[in-house]
Parts: C-alpha cells; sequence; structure tokens
C-alpha cells in the first residue's frame, strides 16, 4: 500500500471513530430516562427500576397527584452517571396505598456540598434535570 493510500485509510478511519464518538456523546445525552412501576411501598422504600443519567445525581421521589406537578419530596437516593437499575430510595414519610409519586432525576449541581442532597421544592440547588425542557421523571402508584 502506498503512503498516499494508507493516508487516506487512516483518515478515514479518524473520521469514522469521530462520528462515532459524537453519536454516542449524542446518544447519552438524549438517553437521560427514570422508569418505575407501581409497587408496594409498606416496606417504606421505593425503586426505580432503571434510570439514566448523563452524570452524578439524585433519584428523587416527589408526592404528585393527577395534576402531575411535583409535590414535596418524601425520599431520595444518589445515582452514578450512566445506567443505574433497581435504585432505592428509602421513604421519609408514609406513604399510602393507592397514592401516586413522581420518579425524578435531579442533578449534583448549584450545591454547597457534593454528595449531599440540598434540594427544597423551588430551589436550584441539586434541582431537576429537564430534557428538551420537561423532566425527566416517570409517574407510579403506590400499593
Amino acid at each position: 500500500m502506498n503512503t498516499t493510500t494508507l493516508k487516506t485509510v487512516k483518515n478515514t478511519a479518524l473520521s469514522l471513530a469521530l462520528v462515532g464518538a459524537a453519536s454516542f456523546a449524542s446518544a447519552a445525552h438524549h438517553g437521560m430516562s427514570v422508569k418505575g412501576m407501581d409497587q408496594d411501598v409498606s416496606g417504606g422504600t421505593v425503586t426505580a427500576s432503571m434510570i439514566s443519567a448523563e452524570a452524578n445525581g439524585w433519584l428523587v421521589v416527589h408526592r404528585t397527584d393527577a395534576n402531575m406537578k411535583p409535590g414535596p419530596v418524601v425520599g431520595y437516593a444518589p445515582l452514578k452517571a450512566g445506567k443505574n437499575k433497581d435504585v432505592t430510595a428509602i421513604l421519609q414519610e408514609p406513604v399510602k396505598s393507592g397514592e401516586m409519586l413522581m420518579l425524578m432525576l435531579h442533578g449534583e449541581e448549584g450545591g454547597m456540598k457534593t454528595g449531599v442532597f440540598e434540594y427544597t421544592l423551588g430551589a436550584k440547588e441539586d434541582g431537576p434535570v429537564r430534557k428538551d425542557g420537561k423532566l425527566v421523571m416517570d409517574v407510579i402508584s403506590a400499593k
């Protein structure tokens, strides 16, 4: 193989690698999600079956209702960047069967301490993550 052909092959390979890396980064950005299912919470915990996050953050459990607006926080658990399976949050107050819970992705930004959940309803510290302007969350019912 001559040098010109070798350079062309190397440049093509490099271009394909960069396109692949950009596609992967783009997929990671758009792959943020929270998945949960209706579940028994009588043991004092709630579990999200899968959470995909771009950065370290939090699974935050909000009370909600038919209006689908996030209410008070009743539990939270730390998350790592990437895919997180079976993330369980300890409930900080009783939740009755039939109540709706919003499992929401929150970030680890804006607070004073890394690894300490500092969010209060409406605050910016460790606040909700949005994708295309919408909260990254899932709503479940307690059994």
